[in-house]
């Protein structure tokens, strides 16, 4: 790839850049700013797509500088009519060296007075030479078409006179505010014919101490004098190296992206920023959710109920069924079904804006818990943005702050609290227990059946003894007594599962919970600090 291409991908590169950067800053920078990015990328877009190998040169001044004759001379045409014989309008006229005119760049340009230069200066071919109306004129109109065009050409050439080469309208509202395209620009110090040498070189020192104090270093000044033709050719030659090395295009639109990327790049600030919200901010939100949500009081009811349905299912069968009279606390609260994410229960009515379990609704402890947890994450996670940025932050961080009552309660209700599994060990205890409960039954069934026989004085049951003990007594009494030892170990080993399944279900319940804080507040403000750091990376890059 050639130095030229080199360049020109480069160019494209940065004015993409400058681009992207202008929509993430919308609305969060100054508009200004903004807006003159986007005029700058579309301008470039357009210029590139259009002659360009054509370098666009205007000739700028005030009224009375001789700009006319100089464009004359340079040209080597009577195309501009100068000082009162000048037409009365206010649209500039083009000159363009070459086979054919630039229509469609002339078009871009808005310039209708156009003219086609055939001669024997091939040097000069592909310029296109402006001369523009008086940037100091009374008529409005000539003054606004000055100011279009200077935002569009390629290179200016400031012609000053020696009267009025310090003119303030000229340095202050054109020369100090283009300061970033000084390498662009020429000024030429016109009717320098009219002074001695000493006076001469007298104004030139001065001119040029004033474009160095105004940051125009790098602005060549030269004089000239379309009436004796001095310079004339010095400045025919300035201008036929910049249309023969075909860089001014580029050059200007590279000027004109530093200088709004530096003025973003400015707004973007310096400050250091975080790239997502602090892992100690989104902590304490996530508590003090998982208080407002009750996770406490859910993972409570997880340890009584595990132990309810466990003493239920291993307890013995004489003593459990008063169990049942204690209801189950997940029931009370409506958690004793668990729901994936995004499914409805058959008896669920939408919308879902209500409350779908039984829990308590947050108090006002819990409530401004949650706003302080909000607020401190958005004060710090806006910590050095420009204001635009920080008041995005706050707002992402509350926009859904309404929401996430019914959120939290809606995550809740749908956790899978995994209260059917690991729990095939109670089935093995609860067969156990009934056969134990059926021993004990029998034999005491055995017992009753000798009593009535021997209450009849019928023929009563052969005996069968167990040592020393009869087999009857010993499945009662053993029964009851291996029932209640089965029990109480049993009680043991619920306590545990109740234990761990309510810590498992405390942490269930915390995932939850992280996922509504992500999703309504956190993932929003990540996206506004990604935002703003891309922007500010994508300024960088357009600096180039």
């Amino acid at each position: 790839m050639s130095k030229p291409e080199r360049a020109a991908e480069s160019l494209a590169t940065r004015v993409q850049a400058l681009s992207r950067a202008a929509d993430l800053a919308a609305g969060r920078l100054s508009d200004d700013v903004v807006d003159q990015a986007r005029r700058v990328t579309r301008k470039a877009d357009r210029r590139l797509a259009i002659a360009g190998d054509t370098t666009v040169i205007a000739l700028a001044g005030a009224t009375g500088s001789g700009k006319s004759s100089l464009f004359n001379a340079i040209s080597g045409t009577r195309l501009a009519e100068p000082g009162l014989k000048r037409p009365t309008t206010n649209r500039s006229m083009a000159a363009y060296w070459g086979a054919q005119l630039p229509h469609e760049l002339l078009d871009w340009l808005d310039v209708p007075r156009r003219h086609l230069v055939q001669g024997d200066d091939p040097v000069l071919n592909g310029l296109v030479l402006i001369d523009l109306p008086d940037h100091d004129s009374t008529v409005a109109a000539h003054r606004a078409e000055a100011d279009r065009l200077v935002e569009l050409v390629d290179m200016l050439v400031w012609v000053v006179d020696p009267q009025k080469y310090a003119d303030a309208t000229l340095h202050n509202d054109y020369l100090k505010p283009l300061a970033d395209h000084a390498g662009v620009m020429l000024v030429v110090l016109n009717q320098a014919d009219r002074l001695t040498g000493d006076q001469l070189r007298e104004t030139m020192r001065d001119l040029r101490g004033l474009l160095d104090s105004e940051g125009l270093s790098k602005t060549s000044c030269v004089a000239a004098s379309a009436l004796t033709g001095m310079g004339i050719e010095t400045l025919r030659k300035t201008i036929a190296t910049t249309v023969r090395e075909k860089k001014t295009a580029a050059n200007r639109l590279s000027s004109d992206i530093s200088s709004v990327a530096h003025s973003m790049k400015t707004e973007f600030g310096d400050a250091k920023v975080p790239t997502k919200v602090p892992e100690a901010r989104a902590r304490e939100l996530n508590k003090a959710l998982a208080e407002a949500a009750g996770a406490s009081i859910v993972r409570d009811a997880v340890l009584k109920s595990m132990r309810h349905r466990g003493g239920l299912a291993t307890g013995w069968p004489v003593t459990k069924w008063l169990r049942r009279f204690t209801p189950d606390p997940l029931r009370m609260l409506h958690l004793d079904r668990a729901v994936p994410r995004g499914k409805k229960r058959p008896d669920e009515l939408e919308p879902a804006s209500v409350q779908r379990t039984s829990l308590p609704t947050a108090g006002g402890v819990q409530t401004a818990r949650v706003d302080i947890a909000l607020r401190g994450l958005a004060a710090s996670s806006s910590q050095g943005l420009p204001d635009g940025f920080a008041t995005a932050v706050r707002e992402a961080t509350l926009a859904h702050r309404n929401d996430l009552p019914d959120e939290l309660d809606r995550a809740v209700g749908a956790t899978d609290l995994a209260m059917e599994r690991g729990q095939g060990w109670w089935t093995v205890v609860q067969v156990l227990q009934w056969i134990i409960f059926v021993a004990a039954v029998v034999g005491a069934g055995w017992l009753l059946l000798d009593l009535v026989l021997n209450y009849l004085q019928l023929p009563q049951l052969p005996v069968v003894r167990v040592g020393r003990a009869p087999l009857p007594t010993v499945m009662l009494l053993g029964g009851a007594l291996l029932g209640m030892l089965v029990s109480l170990i049993s009680r043991a080993g619920v306590e545990l599962d109740a234990r761990a399944k309510g810590g498992r279900a405390e942490r269930a319940l915390t995932r939850s919970i992280v996922d509504v804080a992500d999703r309504l507040v956190i993932s929003p403000v990540n996206g506004e600090l990604t935002r703003f750091n891309q922007g500010r990376q994508e300024a960088s890059r357009a600096i180039g």
